[in-house]
């Protein structure tokens, strides 16, 4: 059994409201196309662990960690950002995404799974080190990156970001980190309205014209591989951000499932060369919930093959 599928109810309990893109239904997409695929037989369910605040600080600044858990207390919904709802639930939920990262990263490198693919919500590519925005509360991807560095000896650590929204939170966080390369692509301009050029030299964009399909999709990420090549990264994880797909109507760009397939199948080439097929997957943004659902099966499938 070589792919674990970590999750948990708890991240069920953050529900911004009924109009709400970013739902709970989203979780439940995934799982049902997992049982329709066939796949649910052929993966191992894990039951994600909550993070703690150490785990936390290792990519937010304590401040903001520790005011997230005052917040979280509140009995009243408070808003984060003009997009972002804590109500009563967010923050268990928000700890057990990102536990279920930090967990992802404990099974696969110590060999228990090849693969992890973390079905969690809220997402987290858009918190920054010291605030939350666009959905995000706490940094999922870059809680996983620093607990492989910190805790597990790691040197070396490739993030690519397909998201149709640019990983801000991760490149702030990340920037400048020379064991770290961050690879983002994204619908540009979009939000949140960056992405014009790298902050460092560890940081590697890949901005897209609206309307962009997966020639365009392809021809811009394809430079990446190289590069990801010559870092040798002991890990690679992967935010795994579904609303570029051409159903999803929070973007305009133009991908299929196949373009999904198309980057899994090349990251698995280098992680299969470099990291002993060490992948680690975590849910993004994907708000179309056919699209979403389809979307991360074939993602399944291509890391399995």
């Amino acid at each position: 059994m070589n792919l674990a599928v970590i999750s948990s109810h708890k991240c069920q309990l953050h529900d911004m409201d009924d109009e709400h893109p970013e739902s709970p239904a989203r979780m439940n997409a995934i799982q049902d196309q997992l049982l329709t695929s066939g796949l649910d037989m052929v993966v191992r369910h894990v039951e994600a662990t909550a993070a703690t605040r150490q785990d936390l600080y290792q990519a937010h600044h304590p401040d903001y960690v520790d005011g997230i858990f005052v917040k979280g207390q509140k009995e009243e919904r408070v808003w984060l950002d003009d997009d972002t709802l804590m109500q009563q639930g967010s923050l268990e939920a928000a700890l057990y995404a990102a536990g279920a990262a930090r967990d992802a990263v404990n099974l696969v490198l110590n060999d228990e799974f090849n693969q992890a693919f973390c079905i969690v919500r809220p997402p987290g590519h858009h918190a920054e080190y010291d605030k939350a925005m666009g959905f995000c509360i706490f940094n999922n991807v870059a809680v996983a990156a620093y607990h492989a560095i910190r805790e597990h000896g790691l040197e070396r650590v490739a993030i690519i970001d397909f998201d149709v929204h640019h990983g801000n939170g991760t490149e702030h966080i990340c920037a400048g980190d020379q064991r770290i390369r961050f690879y983002s692509s994204f619908q540009h301009p979009f939000y949140p309205f960056g992405g014009d050029k790298p902050s460092a030299d560890n940081i590697h964009l890949a901005p897209l014209q609206a309307g962009a399909s997966g020639r365009e999709f392809r021809e811009a990420t394809k430079v990446w591989f190289e590069n990801i090549d010559r870092f040798a990264p002991q890990l690679i994880l992967i935010s795994a951000g579904f609303d570029s797909h051409v159903e999803d109507e929070l973007g305009q760009l133009r991908l299929v499932e196949a373009d999904f397939r198309w980057m899994t199948e090349n990251l698995k080439v280098l992680a299969d060369k470099h990291s002993r097929g060490k992948i680690i997957s975590i849910l993004e943004g994907g708000y179309s919930l056919s699209a979403l659902a389809r979307s991360a099966v074939a993602h399944l499938k291509a890391l399995m093959d």
